[in-house]
């Protein structure tokens, strides 16, 4: 009986034991391992909130870049245009480029909060198990049932 007890008790903190996510130079970590972005998406799906921010924060990054993009790319064809032929060089296409990226600054700065929130969300579902004198969530109870005696755990 003692080996059954002392191999379930081994099992069970091994399972409660999670790891926590971070987020650093745009890269997700869980548990000081990097994951990929598809990775996270697949954390993230087991609560709604956090998966709405996710989703949310990648979508700000995917139009952002979109805007940023564009806009470097009016603003060197219209440069590349002034140099090489006779046209004027401040067109409206640099006007445009510049309004763009204008524009995607404040897009992208959004996005860090929403993955920061996201992560938040996750990790406070996922606490790690921490035993010790500060930890008073353990219980452990005998119970009896028309069935017979047992053993509750409770955490």
């Amino acid at each position: 009986m003692k080996k059954i007890i002392t191999i379930a008790m081994l099992f069970l903190f091994l399972f409660s034991y999670s790891q926590q996510m971070s987020l650093e130079k745009g890269k997700f970590y869980l548990g000081g391992n990097r994951i990929d972005s598809r990775e996270a998406r697949n954390l993230f799906a087991t609560n709604v909130k956090a998966a709405a921010l996710y989703k949310q924060a990648q979508s700000k990054e995917a139009l952002g870049g979109f805007l940023l993009g564009l806009g470097i790319g009016l603003t060197v064809g219209d440069l590349a245009i002034g140099l090489f032929s006779d046209k004027e060089y401040p067109s409206a296409l640099t006007y445009a480029g510049l309004g763009s990226i204008a524009v995607s600054v404040p897009i992208l700065s959004g996005r860090r909060k929403r993955y920061n929130e996201a992560i938040e969300i996750y990790n406070s579902e996922h606490k790690e198990l921490k035993l010790g004198a500060n930890n008073n969530t353990f219980e452990l109870n005998a119970v009896s049932n028309q069935n017979g005696f047992g053993l509750q755990l409770k955490f």
